[in-house]
């Protein structure tokens, strides 16, 4: 039986509709504080330099394999809110593939407002993330080829 997965596009429209159900934003930010806790423990030997994301304000790692034509990311964050702002990036893009993650927009962040109620420093931190994420999609279809 094959298990259908779910585009980055459904996952990100999931996302914005239960962002929508919280009226104001210390709702959304203790959302977001519980999706940071809710991430898979990150190995400690991940926790390299090399893994450390530029350009954040915290430390930020990601660390990312490939797995049967899918990219499993995994990442952690000693800031509690980035922290759930990367548990949203990993349920966006973990699991899909090099192509799905290259090819798709991440409008979630826009929807949600939460670009607007981000320091300068932290949506820096944010485009960097997605950065990283997208040039690991890159080593990886280049491996692929």
């Amino acid at each position: 039986m094959k298990v259908m997965t779910m585009t980055i596009n459904e996952i990100q429209d999931e996302i914005v509709e239960e962002f929508s159900s919280f009226d104001d934003w210390m709702d959304k930010y203790s959302y977001l504080i519980e999706i940071g806790n809710d991430l898979e423990p990150f190995k400690d030997d991940w926790r390299l330099d090399q893994n450390l994301i530029e350009g954040c304000q915290s430390k930020v790692w990601f660390h990312a394999e490939m797995k049967d034509g899918k990219i499993i990311y995994a990442a952690d964050s000693d800031a509690i809110i980035v922290k759930g702002i990367v548990g949203l990036l990993l349920r966006a893009m973990s699991g899909q593939t090099p192509d799905d993650i290259l090819n798709n927009d991440l409008h979630f962040v826009e929807k949600i407002g939460l670009k607007e109620h981000l320091s300068p420093t932290r949506s820096n931190g944010l485009v960097a993330m997605i950065k990283q994420m997208r040039l690991y999609a890159l080593a990886f279809k280049a491996k692929q080829a």
